[in-house]
């Protein structure tokens, strides 16, 4: 059964090329952004890299939901630099090279992405068990590096360390973990070299 928090239908993707250079930044300029945005519960945030001929780094998608996309649009326009690239459907806003990877950044999702921001994602702080993140979030999958085809039992303990990045993969948010101290698991990234400033804990 699937729960509210899970990933189901579509939704309008928002790409966002604000010129970013690494994970670090990317995952500082999503929590800025829906700090200042009146953006709707359920909006899915993603960093995508970007390797063109033109440029190197990281981009940004913001899904929301289909009502809120206009909104959440005109916000964006209003408050990024000029030099920032945006990217919704047949729109565009933006420098052509800005837009061009705008537009890469909001045709990735759901193919592929890593999500900072998803629903759920608060509940995932200090130890959490297998069960509580599959139906406390919008992760759909989790994945045992070295033993992919491992069954995880429900009260298996998870040390999100605060920072829990799943990815997209062919449509399902993925998380990946790895084994950690007293038969426990641990999300394969670690909050460094990326981890979130301290005020958007």
């Amino acid at each position: 059964m699937t729960s509210p928090h899970h990933a189901s239908g579509v939704r309008p993707v928002i790409g966002v090329d604000a010129g970013t250079a690494t994970l670090r930044e990317a995952d500082h300029l999503i929590h800025r952004l829906l700090d200042r945005l009146a953006a709707p519960e359920g909006v899915f945030a993603c960093t995508h890299l970007l390797r063109t001929d033109e440029r190197r780094g990281t981009t940004v998608s913001l899904a929301v939901p289909g009502p809120d996309a206009d909104a959440v649009w005109q916000e964006l326009v209003g408050m990024l630099p000029k030099d920032t690239g945006l990217a919704l459907a047949d729109r565009a806003h933006g420098p052509d090279d800005a837009v061009a990877g705008a537009r890469l950044a909001a045709a990735a999702p759901p193919a592929s992405g890593r999500a900072v921001a998803y629903p759920g994602a608060a509940h995932l702080t200090g130890t959490v068990t297998v069960a509580d993140l599959l139906d406390r979030t919008a992760v759909e999958r989790l994945v045992v590096l070295g033993a992919p085809d491992a069954r995880l039992a429900p009260g298996t303990e998870v040390l999100t360390q605060d920072h829990v990045r799943p990815e997209w993969r062919d449509g399902v948010l993925t998380l990946a973990l790895v084994p950690a101290a007293g038969g426990r698991l641990a999300p394969f990234e670690v909050p460094n070299p990326t981890p979130c400033c301290v005020d958007h804990a």
